[in-house]
C-alpha cells in the first residue's frame, strides 16, 4: 500500500476563494457571491437567505465545536480549520470528527501556521488541502507525504489497524 499524496497545495494568490472582510475585518453581513469564505459569525447571518448551491465555505477557529455545523455540512464546499500555531493540534481533532463522524465530503483545509512536518498527521486525520506558512516548500511538504507508507494505527483513510488489514 503507497502513502496518499493528493494534498491540494493552496497558494493565496491563486485561490477562487475569497474571505469576505473590509478595512476593519470581517464584514457583519457579506455580500452574496460564490466561492465566499465567511466566519462562523457570518454565516450565521446569511445563512437562511444564502441560495442553495452557490459555493460557500466556512472558515473555523480551532475552539470551535464542529458537529454544531452538523445541519449546514451538505451546504458547505470548503471548511477551513486554522492552526494559530503550529504546536496547537485541535484542529486536527475537528477534522477528524468532520470526516469520520460527520462524513463531510467537502475540502477540508489547514490554514494558519502550518509548517511541512505536520503535513502526515494532516493527511491521515481528514485534510486534503493546505495552506503552508510563508517560507514552507511544497516540494518538501510533498516528500512528507511520501516518507512514511504504512502506519499501525487506522486513520480516516483506512480505520482499521496494520495487523487486521494483513492476511492471516
Amino acid at each position: 500500500m503507497s502513502a496518499r499524496t493528493d494534498m491540494k497545495f493552496v497558494q493565496a494568490a491563486n485561490d477562487p476563494w475569497r474571505a469576505s472582510v473590509g478595512e476593519y475585518g470581517p464584514l457583519p453581513i457579506p455580500p452574496v457571491a460564490a466561492h465566499s469564505l465567511l466566519t462562523l459569525e457570518q454565516w450565521q447571518a446569511v445563512r437562511s437567505d444564502w441560495p442553495e448551491g452557490l459555493p460557500v465555505g466556512i472558515t473555523l477557529a480551532n475552539t470551535v465545536d464542529v458537529e454544531t455545523l452538523a445541519d449546514d455540512l451538505p451546504r458547505f464546499a470548503l471548511v477551513a480549520l486554522q492552526f494559530p500555531k503550529w504546536i496547537d493540534g485541535r484542529a486536527y481533532s475537528q477534522a477528524r470528527v468532520l470526516r469520520a463522524r460527520l462524513r463531510f465530503a467537502g475540502e477540508v483545509r489547514a490554514t494558519g501556521d502550518v509548517v511541512v512536518d505536520m503535513l502526515p498527521l494532516l493527511q491521515r486525520t481528514g485534510f486534503d488541502a493546505v495552506q503552508l506558512r510563508d517560507g514552507q516548500s511544497e516540494e518538501s511538504a510533498r516528500r512528507a507525504l511520501s516518507i512514511v507508507t504504512e502506519h499501525y494505527q487506522g486513520d480516516v483513510h483506512e480505520t482499521r489497524p496494520l495487523f487486521s488489514r494483513v492476511p492471516a
